[in-house]
């Protein structure tokens, strides 16, 4: 189960596909940040801001991409943008496979353990493993981190703005104390 980063509510038609990052070479080429390399394939428009521009070059990895926009054709144009947000039209994105979604769409989402309403989603952390939902707990405290895998998320439906996951493989019992003897004592030994 996995879920991209992607729109946020105000965007409507257009999905955050990263961020202008530094320059590379002389060329007009950028690394994009936060990148969601789906979105970033040659030939695809991307706007910033007001401007829109088509995607001319694209190497790196989809990791670190680089790309090059038409009319971005030097270090210091490159420069200028960057920080910038890049954003493609939702029209123009892959298909998600079935047990996908966009970032937004989980974004304010309640999560539940079966009945018990445990918080609300706040945004999508990319994490080595897979990603996992950051969720304010509505009782206070740290943020919960839930992996986006089936055996900690039981059911997603971004249309009803709820997902069910399982506390009990979230916070599993703590494990027995350390250095406990065999008779249940620690620091005494006979």
């Amino acid at each position: 189960m996995t879920s991209r980063p992607g729109e946020d509510a105000g965007a409507g038609a257009t999905l955050a596909a990263g961020r202008v990052g530094r320059a590379h070479g002389l060329d007009g080429s950028f690394y994009v940040t936060r990148p969601l390399a789906r979105l970033l394939t040659l030939g695809v428009l991307v706007e910033i801001g007001d401007v829109r521009a088509a995607i001319v070059r694209r190497a790196g990895t989809e990791r670190r991409p680089i790309v090059r926009l038409q009319g971005v054709e030097s270090r210091e144009a490159a420069e200028a943008l960057r920080g910038s947000e890049l954003r493609v039209q939702r029209g123009a994105a892959p298909e998600l496979e079935a047990g996908e979604w966009w970032a937004h769409e989980l974004e304010g989402c309640t999560v539940l353990d079966g009945g018990r309403r445990l918080g609300t989603v706040v945004r999508l952390i990319e994490l080595p493993s897979c990603e996992a939902l950051e969720v304010r707990p509505d009782a206070g405290g740290e943020p919960l981190l839930v992996p986006m895998v089936r055996d900690a998320v039981r059911a997603v439906d971004p249309a009803a703005r709820r997902i069910d996951v399982d506390l009990g493989f979230l916070d599993p019992a703590p494990p027995a104390r350390r250095g406990a003897s065999e008779h249940g004592e620690l620091g005494s030994g006979s």
